[in-house]
């Protein structure tokens, strides 16, 4: 399979991964708060990636730690909390929705950190795709006006993470093996969720007596295993053989799938917010779009 068709069924496995990520959280909450969720899915996810790929450190040389360090922190242990805490109060469907703000603010910060390039149909792409994404929030509130959108903003600072991760690891790890990636990551974040874990009530009788604490670990093992680690190593992959606001498109599909299990979970979901989705996949055509650079 060449680099062109790989990178586009990369793209593709990502978003239903990751897409089925959001209703996985929701489920994981109904035995866990928040604090919980995101320690314990670090620990999972990091025991699994050192299992598989603890090798892999050996491709990371001294002076490139500091950045896999940061990048573990900004797309990793952050969005982790922050996406657990919004689920209490926001639809999984739309905080997969909100995730598509990821493509836009990997644009300005690649050009304001990193001096890297985009094309004129990339930023009307981004656009046209958070112009969609922007309608199928305004929609999901109507039809919620009982949730606190407040909560937002925990999923517009994860998606700020989710864009300087991708600039880190595409102007600063290229030479990083994408498993290396993954596990340094981790290996950087597993000590402080570990501290967390205790602090957040994780070992008291009532939470592992609870009524959905196994099915709720159960689902956090599946977000871990797939949603984590392979998938992890998949974006990090994705990354080096493309670009980053190529590989970060991936969140405008990632709504559909959402969407999708969250009509499942009973969620409601229009014809309105199927015209928008159409929109968001617009956007990720422009932003693919070959064009002289701006």
């Amino acid at each position: 399979m060449n680099s062109s068709k790989k990178k586009w069924f990369y793209l593709i496995v990502l978003s239903v991964i990751w897409g089925t990520s959001y209703i996985l959280i929701k489920k994981g909450l109904k035995g866990f708060t928040p604090y919980q969720l995101g320690s314990v899915r670090i620990v999972l996810a990091g025991f699994f990636l050192f299992l598989i790929g603890f090798k892999s450190l050996k491709t990371i040389s001294r002076q490139e730690w500091k950045w896999v360090a940061l990048s573990g922190f900004v797309g990793s242990f952050l969005p982790m909390y922050l996406f657990a805490f919004a689920e209490t109060e926001i639809d999984s469907s739309v905080t997969s929705v909100l995730n598509s703000l990821v493509p836009l603010f990997t644009l300005f910060v690649g050009l304001i950190f990193f001096r890297i390039k985009f094309t004129r149909n990339q930023l009307l792409g981004v656009v046209v795709g958070l112009f969609g994404a922007i309608l199928l929030i305004v929609l999901g509130k109507e039809l919620n006006p009982d949730q606190n959108y407040w909560y937002t903003l925990c999923i517009v600072a994860a998606t700020i993470g989710y864009a300087c991760n991708a600039n880190i690891i595409k102007s600063k790890l290229q030479q990083v093996s994408p498993m290396g990636i993954a596990v340094g990551n981790f290996a950087c974040i597993i000590v402080p969720a570990l501290m967390f874990l205790p602090f957040s009530g994780f070992f008291k009788a009532d939470v592992v007596s609870g009524e959905f604490f196994w099915s709720s670990l159960g689902y956090i093992v599946i977000l871990c295993v797939l949603g984590t680690c392979i998938a992890k190593v998949m974006f990090n992959k994705l990354i080096q053989i493309s670009s980053a606001v190529f590989s970060v498109s991936v969140t405008y599909l990632i709504p559909i799938v959402g969407i999708f299990w969250g009509v499942l979970d009973n969620e409601t979901f229009t014809f309105e917010q199927a015209l928008a989705s159409l929109l968001i996949l617009f956007g990720v055509y422009l932003v693919n779009k070959k064009k002289k650079s701006a």
